[in-house]
């Protein structure tokens, strides 16, 4: 069992989780966070607006994955979440330790 951890774009979640969907989880976590990545000292243009402060909102959805399933699944995020630009976010995969 793996943990895969996603911290995309806000706009570009509920795609994400659409493309999720279709893949056999064991359970999954959505929340709305705060972060910088390399684009931290750039005054960037956000959904319309802009922010001078170095966290901008993310998503960050962890679901858990067989471990067969894992390439599946990060395949189908990236598909969906990249556009190419800086802050597309990140993708973490971690053992999941059992309780």
């Amino acid at each position: 069992m793996k943990q895969v951890v996603a911290v995309v774009k806000p706009y570009l979640a509920e795609k994400v989780l659409d493309a999720l969907n279709s893949a056999p989880l064991e359970a999954c976590n959505v929340r709305e966070v705060k972060g910088y990545g390399r684009q931290k000292s750039y005054l960037d243009e956000y959904a319309g607006s802009e922010y001078s402060l170095a966290y901008l909102p993310k998503v960050e959805i962890t679901a858990w994955v067989d471990d067969e399933r894992v390439d599946e699944v990060v395949r189908s995020i990236v598909e969906v979440a990249r556009t190419g630009r800086m802050g597309d976010g990140k993708i973490f995969v971690m053992p999941a330790w059992p309780m």
